[in-house]
C-alpha cells in the first residue's frame, strides 16, 4: 500500500514537473484547425468514452465530414452558430498532456472579421501551428496570420499542409506550398520554421507517420510538439513589478500586490518606485504558502517595503539600475480591431499593464500592407477593421514601457474606446519618441463663442457640455 501511494506521489511530482506548450492555431477558413486539433485529442487518447459517444452522435446530426466519417471538429466548435455554420469564431482552449509535455492549444477562427480573436489567441503562445489548405495554398489570410505572428513575437512556427488525402499526397504540392510559405517568412523575424504534410481528417502525419507519404521523412506533428526546443521567453534580468493592489487587511500590515512580470527580486534588494522616484528596500516578499526569500518571472507576490511609502494600483517596482522608459509619447505597432473606424478626433483609454491613461493618436507613420510587406498610405487619416500600422501615441501621464521584442508584458498594450468600453485596438510598443516628431494639430474642434453669438452668461453650460465631451473621448477647444 505505502509502495502504492509512493507510485503515485512519485507520478503526481513528475507530472508537475513537465514543462508547459502554449500553441496556437491559425490559418484560413476551412483549412481545418478545429479538425486538426479534434483528431490530436482522439488519436493521442485524451478524450472520455461519453465524449467520444456524443462526438459520434453529433457528427451524424451536425457534421460536415461526409461519409460516415467523424467529424472531430465538434469537440472544439461547441457554440451553436459554429456547429450550424461549420466554422470557428470564438477561441477555443483544450489543455492536455502527455509522458513528455503539457499542453494548451489555441483554436482561433480563420474568416478575416475574427482576425482580432486570433490576436488574443497568440498573445500568450510560445509556438503557431498554421495550416495551410493543399488544395489552396498559400493565400491572403495566410500571409496576415504569419505577419501578426511575427509582429506577437512568436518564433516557432509549424507549417502543417492539411487535406494531402485529397490531393492524393502529391509530393510536388507540397513542395510548392512549402517555397511559397519560406519565400514569404523572409521577410519575417521567424527563426524556426517546420513544415508537415497532413490529413487532420484521416490521420495522417498527425499522431503517427503515415506509410501515405513515404517521401516524407520528419516527424509526426505530436513528436514534433513533444521534442521541439522552445527557449525560456522570459525576461531574467529587468525587474518589474506593476501594483495591482494594496493589500491592507489590519493596522499592522501593508503590502503591495501584483506579478513579477520579468527580472528577479530578492528580500532585502533596493527597489525604486515609479512614478514617485522613491528609494526603499524589499522588506518580505509574501505568499498564501509563506514568505519567500526571492520571486521570478510569473509568480504573483505580495511585497512589503521598510519604508510608509505612497504607493497605488498603475505604480511600479524597478531597479534604481534598471528602470523602463518613462514617456508620455512613443511608437507602437497597431493591430485595429473595433468595427468602427479610428477617429483622430477621439481620447481613448490605453490599459498597459496594471496602468490605466488616457491616450492620444498623434499620427500614423505607415500602414503595412500584408501581401506585398510594402508600407502604404504615409500619414493616413484613418484606420479600419484588421489594419496593421506604425502608429505614434501621446498619453495624458508617464507611462513606464519597454520595448515589446525585450519584454512583452511591459511593451504591450490595448486601445479602448471609452464610449462603448470596446477594446479597440493592441499594439506592441517599439520605443519612445522625441518631441520633435510630435504633431502639434490645431485640428481639434474649436467653439469661438463670439462667432456663435453665445452670450457670456450662456459659458457655464458650454463648458459643461465640452467636460461631458471630455469624458467620451472628444476633445473640444473654447474661445
Amino acid at each position: 500500500m505505502i509502495d502504492e501511494k509512493q507510485k503515485i506521489e512519485d507520478f503526481l511530482d513528475a507530472d508537475e514537473k513537465k514543462d508547459q506548450l502554449r500553441i496556437l492555431t491559425a490559418g484560413s477558413v476551412d483549412d481545418g484547425k478545429s479538425t486538426l486539433i479534434g483528431r490530436l485529442l482522439f488519436d493521442s487518447k485524451k478524450i472520455y468514452d461519453d465524449q467520444f459517444k456524443e462526438l459520434v452522435r453529433d457528427s451524424k446530426r451536425l457534421g460536415n465530414a461526409g461519409n460516415d466519417n467523424i467529424d472531430f471538429a465538434l469537440l472544439l466548435d461547441g457554440l451553436k452558430a459554429e456547429r450550424e455554420e461549420g466554422i470557428t469564431i470564438d477561441v477555443a482552449y483544450r489543455f492536455f498532456s502527455t509522458n513528455r509535455r503539457k499542453f494548451i492549444i489555441a483554436d482561433t477562427p480563420g474568416h478575416e472579421q475574427y482576425t482580432r480573436n486570433m490576436i488574443t489567441g497568440g498573445s500568450t503562445a510560445n509556438l503557431a501551428i498554421i495550416l495551410v489548405d493543399a488544395r489552396n495554398g498559400v493565400n491572403i489570410q495566410t500571409k496576415r496570420h504569419l505577419f501578426l505572428l511575427s509582429i506577437l513575437g512568436i518564433k516557432h512556427v509549424i507549417i502543417a499542409v492539411n487535406k494531402m488525402d485529397l490531393m492524393q499526397y502529391d509530393k510536388d504540392c507540397f513542395d510548392h506550398i512549402v517555397f511559397n510559405c519560406k519565400h514569404f517568412i523572409e521577410l519575417l523575424h521567424i527563426t524556426d520554421l517546420n513544415c508537415i504534410p497532413l490529413s487532420a481528417l484521416k490521420g495522417d502525419n498527425v499522431v503517427y507517420v503515415s506509410s501515405n507519404m513515404p517521401w516524407y521523412r520528419g516527424k509526426s506533428l505530436l513528436n514534433l510538439l513533444e521534442t521541439i526546443s522552445i527557449e525560456d521567453e522570459h525576461n531574467w534580468n529587468d525587474f518589474r513589478f506593476p501594483v495591482q493592489y494594496v493589500l491592507r487587511p489590519n493596522m499592522n500590515f501593508r503590502g503591495y500586490c501584483g506579478k513579477v512580470v520579468s527580472g528577479i527580486i530578492h528580500k532585502g534588494d533596493e527597489i525604486l518606485i515609479l512614478p514617485s522616484q522613491k528609494h526603499t528596500y524589499v522588506k518580505s516578499i509574501v505568499t498564501y504558502d509563506g514568505n519567500l526569500d526571492d520571486a521570478f518571472p510569473s509568480q504573483s507576490v505580495t511585497l512589503t517595503l521598510a519604508d510608509e511609502l505612497d504607493i497605488s494600483r498603475g505604480d511600479m517596482l524597478v531597479k534604481p539600475d534598471n528602470i523602463p522608459t518613462i514617456d508620455r509619447s512613443f511608437e507602437a505597432i497597431l493591430v485595429w480591431m473595433d468595427e468602427e473606424p479610428l477617429n483622430f478626433g477621439k481620447l481613448f483609454f490605453i490599459k498597459h499593464t496594471t496602468n490605466m491613461s488616457r491616450v492620444r493618436i498623434n499620427r500614423i507613420q505607415y500602414k503595412i500592407d500584408v501581401n506585398t510587406m510594402t508600407h502604404q498610405d504615409k500619414d493616413a487619416g484613418s484606420m479600419c477593421l484588421n489594419q496593421i500600422a506604425r502608429v505614434t501615441f501621446i498619453s495624458s501621464k508617464p507611462l513606464f514601457f519597454d520595448p515589446y521584442n525585450r519584454n512583452r508584458s511591459t511593451g504591450s498594450f490595448i486601445i479602448i474606446d471609452p464610449i462603448t468600453n470596446k477594446t479597440s485596438a493592441v499594439g506592441m510598443i517599439i520605443g519612445s519618441v522625441p518631441t520633435t516628431e510630435i504633431i502639434h494639430s490645431s485640428a481639434m474642434p474649436t467653439l469661438n463663442l463670439m462667432e456663435l453669438s453665445i452670450p457670456e452668461e450662456q459659458k457655464g453650460i458650454v463648458d459643461k457640455i465640452v467636460k461631458e465631451l471630455g469624458r467620451q473621448g472628444i476633445s473640444v477647444m473654447v474661445e
